[in-house]
């Protein structure tokens, strides 16, 4: 029976499968984005959550807690300083996976897994304008009036 059996063991065994994904998340950290299989990016994404969720308390403890999962003390201080500074209001979901399609070698799913606050391309910022063939037209319009005006006022001038 496979009762509490809930995490992906990816074909591995525990050992190897916990120096993976320490290692897997450190380069995580490291870089803010990479690219891997879509099976261990999300047993990543369980991994990796809790520890920057501890990082935002930046204690002793919870430094040396983060340091028995990744054992890489350069990571630790990208941790937390740089990571812990952008995620300090966000109450969970630090981390994004995106899908981008099949490895042609073995067609394994691939994709990448991102820390949300660190991708300048989907953050939230307001966007200048819808860009449909109406507001062209009507952008279109309203410049022709003004210079009109410009125009108009110009002529009396030269006269």
């Amino acid at each position: 029976m496979r009762h509490n059996k809930k995490f992906n063991h990816l074909g591995r065994t525990a050992s190897h499968r916990s120096a993976m994904l320490a290692n897997m998340a450190v380069s995580l950290i490291m870089h803010k984005r990479i690219t891997t299989t879509l099976a261990k990016a999300k047993a990543l994404k369980m991994y990796v959550e809790p520890l920057i969720t501890r990082c935002k308390d930046d204690s002793t403890n919870s430094r040396r807690v983060v340091f028995s999962y990744l054992q890489n003390k350069y990571a630790i201080k990208e941790l937390f300083s740089t990571v812990a500074e952008k995620v300090g209001d966000r109450p969970g979901g630090y981390t994004r996976v995106i899908k981008l399609g099949t490895r042609k070698g073995d067609a394994a799913q691939i994709a990448f897994i991102e820390l949300v606050d660190f991708d300048e391309n989907m953050a939230k910022t307001a966007k200048a304008g819808k860009k449909t063939r109406r507001s062209r037209k009507s952008t279109a319009a309203e410049t022709e009036a003004p210079a009109a005006e410009v125009a108009a006022t110009e002529e009396p001038k030269a006269e």
